[in-house]
């Protein structure tokens, strides 16, 4: 899979990570959020903080 990421241009590549990952942080965030006692909507705010970060480290690998 990481191959086929690769044969693509960046930008498609953040895209795909970026319609991956957001949605997916987003609903944990909101799912977890009452069970550490927070508002669910902050809750998926924080998971779309934490949704950034494989994207953010995938943009720091490919900076050759």
């Amino acid at each position: 899979m990481l191959n086929w990421l690769r044969s693509r241009p960046f930008a498609q590549q953040l895209l795909i990570l970026a319609v991956i990952c957001d949605p997916i942080g987003f609903a944990a965030g909101y799912l977890l959020a009452p069970s550490l006692g927070l508002d669910p909507f902050m809750g998926g705010v924080y998971g779309l903080v934490a949704a950034s970060l494989p994207v953010s480290f995938w943009v720091l690998t490919q900076n050759n």
